[in-house]
């Protein structure tokens, strides 16, 4: 039985079939702590705890999910492509919502961990948290921060700002597709993205781009940024 367990066939139903569960209870219940990330995630978690099939046999198996992640932002390009008639004239604007986003992003976690007194290592896992996990990760490592620690935190921020990011956009009577997409994308990325999908088209295709040229931005932006703060 623990061979069937740890077969990539059944592991790779196990995710498919958490997620798919996770989603009717989503739809049943509507509530926002029952994300079906949320779900699909705590029963992968018990059923490895009750198993004993260790994270590493998981991974493993899992790799045709991870493998697809990377054809999965390539088709946004496409999408991006069908709508690029709503880039031109708004280039200027898109790179300067980007630009503040990033910053903000940055800030808000230097900020904050300096007023709670935070050490430089959490402060280099959670400066990524707006970016998409893969690029937040490389950041974090090169900057000294916990890799895990960030994976787990990207993770969380995705769920939670496109739980909130749509209500909040409503309250605030922000009718622009352009600025919904960019926002959905520059902060909650992947996760932010598919709840963009769908709002609609254009806005999926422009919170795919922010994905991009968030990583980019904060790539560059976090050096730039200590050094800054080093020279104060």
């Amino acid at each position: 039985m623990r061979t069937l367990f740890e077969s990539t066939e059944f592991i790779l139903l196990l995710i498919f079939g958490s997620y798919l569960f996770g989603q009717w209870v989503f739809k049943k219940t509507k509530l926002g702590l029952l994300h079906p990330l949320i779900i699909a995630i705590a029963i992968i978690i018990i059923f490895l705890k009750v198993t004993g099939i260790d994270y590493k046999t998981f991974e493993q198996g899992s790799q045709f999910v991870s493998f697809m992640l990377g054809p999965s932002v390539v088709a946004l390009g496409y999408v991006l492509y069908e709508q690029l008639s709503y880039l031109k004239g708004n280039v200027v604007s898109i790179l300067t919502s980007i630009f503040m986003g990033s910053i903000v992003g940055i800030m808000s976690v230097i900020l904050l961990a300096k007023i709670t007194g935070a050490d430089e290592m959490l402060i280099h896992s959670l400066e990524p948290k707006s970016v998409t996990t893969p690029i937040a990760m490389s950041i974090a490592e090169q900057s000294g921060g916990n890799v895990s620690l960030t994976a787990v935190i990207v993770l969380f921020c995705g769920i939670f700002g496109s739980i909130v990011g749509p209500p909040i956009l409503r309250l605030l009577g922000i009718k622009s597709s352009v600025a919904k997409g960019l926002a959905m994308g520059a902060s909650a990325h992947g996760v932010g993205t598919a709840k963009a999908m769908e709002m609609g088209v254009i806005e999926g295709a422009l919170s795919g781009l922010a994905i991009g040229l968030m990583g980019v931005m904060t790539a560059l932006l976090i050096p730039i940024v200590h050094q800054l703060f080093a020279a104060l």
